[in-house]
């Protein structure tokens, strides 16, 4: 399985803090799955210092997108939020 550059940067940044805090299982709600490990190594890979694949953290970049691979916590789709807010904005005026 590939992973989107997006998704592997996202989870980057998400790794990163959780191996920061976690010991054991970074991830201790996913089931160990290929998608999983995959990204475990991959934040390994970048996050080692001397390895060729190494990220200094300056240049650490965790980027979301709306096209599926990562979506909000939300009850609501943004977009529906978003027109929600703009009939909501005359109202308040008047």
């Amino acid at each position: 399985m590939k992973l989107s550059t997006s998704l592997k940067l996202a989870a980057f940044a998400v790794l990163t803090v959780a191996l920061v805090g976690c010991a054991a299982d970074p991830l201790p709600s996913w089931n160990d799955r290929p998608a999983k490990n995959s990204i475990l190594q991959f934040v390994a890979k970048v996050a080692k210092s001397g390895s060729p694949d190494f990220v200094p953290p300056a240049e650490r970049i965790a980027v979301f997108d709306n096209v599926g691979t990562l979506w909000a916590e939300q009850p609501m789709y943004f977009q529906f939020l978003f027109i929600l807010d703009r009939v909501r904005a005359p109202a308040t005026r008047a």
